[in-house]
Formats: C-alpha cells, structure tokens, sequence
C-alpha cells in the first residue's frame, strides 16, 4: 500500500477493507473506514464527494501500520486511541478496558436517580469504583451539571487516564481520582456507588476473544475463582460510605443475576431494578439498603 503514491481517499478505502477482509476482521467496511479516517483527519462526507482527494506518502504510511496491527488481531479502539462511550470521546490506555455500549446501561439506570438527588440536595455524590477511563462517572457527570464524582481504580495508569480524560471533557473541577484498592482509602458519603467490576471467573479467562484477552487488562477482567469476589467486597463495605437511601449499582455477568442478587441480599440490601442491555442480557442491578 505504501509503495503507490500518491493515493486517492477513494483507493485507501478500498484497500484497507480489502486487507481487513482477508484477515477475516469481523467488521473490516466500518474499521477500514474508522482507520482511513482518524489518520488521514477525513470524514465519511468528504470520502463519498471527493473519492479522489489526494493521501500523502506520511498519512499512507501511517494506514498502512495501523491496518497491519487491525490484521494482527489488535482491536481498531485501541490503534486509534480512543472509543466513544455515550456520546464522550474517552482516551484509552493499555491500563483500562475498553468502555462498551452494553456499560451504557448503567448510566441510564442511575441517571433519573442522579438527577433527582442533585434536584433536591444541590448536589449528587458519586462513587465509582474501578473508575478505568472514568466512563461511567463522567458519562454521569456530563448529564447532571452538579453531580460531583470521585473515580477509584487500582492503577495509576488507569487513573492518569480517567484524569486525563475529565480534563479533555471539561469535567475536572467535578471529577477527582483516587488510588485504593476498592474502599481502602476511600472516606466521605455518596448518594451512588457505582461499578463495573472484574467479573470472569478466572479460569474463563483464557476463553475470551482475542481482542479482550490479549488487549484488556487482566486485572480489570478477573472476578476470582467464581467471578463473584468484587460483588461480596462491594456488598460487604459499601453501608459506610453510602448516604441514607443512596443507591448502589454494578454491572454484572448476564448469568450472574441469581447470586449477585443473594450476595447483596445478605449483606442487607434489597434490588431497587435490574436492567437489560441492548442484546437483551441482563446487564445491571441496582441495590438499595434496607431500613433498619
């Protein structure tokens, strides 16, 4: 690809989804066109009315790599740097998973709940708890203007990562990173708890796809020997950080329904919702404390 120059948007196109297809990418027309894109800095409009437009020899070059790494298996998220997650452009780092649609779930569950308090109290505490690229709180904080969030992960790279982020999105003065493994350092009350929390078990690990098992990082993916170990920490420490009639809401596995719901059970918490993704799985549980 590289070798004919100059080339025309129109050809880079055809070329790129002509290698992604031969590599058997799952999507090679969307990811051929999301590469050729972000490097050449074009928009689908200008590549259906002005197919000619010339590439130069550097921007080539640089499609050619990028579709090398989408041929080796590489997810295109990654190679571009970025995914969008509810209308955000969040930064991604080899610390964080990848935000996904099925997460968006989340938000929309706790945002009527979000609204409500900052509604009625002036502002909504927020806890999101292995924070990654910040999806979840800042997807949150971008739709209530006085939510405040606090953004908790393991790694500082994936903090400098939600960090950076809140910054580009404007949110930073309302969005504040901490290092702590799940509540250590944590102190305060929040109206949400919120949480996408490593839920494979960890001998299911190894059966993943490619793109999440050689891409994601492990430690935001492995739930323990059933998956469930985050869930029995969140259940089991959450009442002193959480606000009377505050609400806790995580992600979960769409077979983890059952027991999800009977660790939380014990643990003094009734389900105030469960929610469905946009494939119909179960995706999020929403929890409430039960009144003494």
């Amino acid at each position: 690809m590289a070798d004919q120059l100059p080339e025309t948007l129109g050809q880079s196109l055809r070329e790129a989804q002509a290698r992604l297809a031969a590599a058997a990418v799952d999507d090679p027309a969307l990811d051929a066109r999301l590469i050729v894109e972000h490097f050449s800095g074009t928009t689908r409009t200008q590549a259906i009315a002005d197919p000619e437009r010339k590439v130069d020899a550097g921007i080539v070059a640089e499609i050619d790599a990028a579709l090398r790494r989408r041929a080796g298996g590489e997810p295109v998220h990654r190679i571009l740097g970025y995914r969008e997650f509810y209308g955000l452009r969040l930064s991604l780092s080899p610390e964080t998973l990848e935000p996904r649609p099925d997460t968006e779930t989340l938000v929309e569950a706790m945002l009527p709940f979000v609204r409500a308090v900052a509604a009625r109290e002036g502002e909504c505490r927020i806890l999101d708890l292995g924070t990654g690229t910040g999806a979840i709180a800042l997807a949150l904080l971008s739709a209530v203007p006085t939510a405040i969030a606090t953004g908790v992960d393991l790694s500082a790279g994936a903090l400098a990562t939600a960090a950076r982020n809140a910054g580009q999105l404007g949110l930073a003065g309302r969005f504040t990173v901490l290092q702590s493994d799940w509540f250590e350092k944590v102190s305060g009350r929040y109206h949400v708890i919120a949480a996408n929390p490593p839920y494979i078990p960890s001998e299911d690990i190894g059966n993943l796809q490619d793109e999440v098992r050689n891409f994601d990082p492990r430690l935001a993916l492995d739930g323990g020997a059933d998956g469930l170990n985050p869930y029995r920490i969140i259940a089991a420490e959450a009442a002193r950080f959480l606000e009377t009639e505050g609400r806790i809401a995580v992600e979960i596995g769409h077979t983890q329904h059952n027991e999800v719901c009977e660790i939380f059970a014990a643990a003094g918490y009734v389900p105030g919702g469960a929610f469905r993704d946009l494939g119909g799985n179960d995706r999020v549980i929403v929890f409430e404390r039960i009144k003494p």
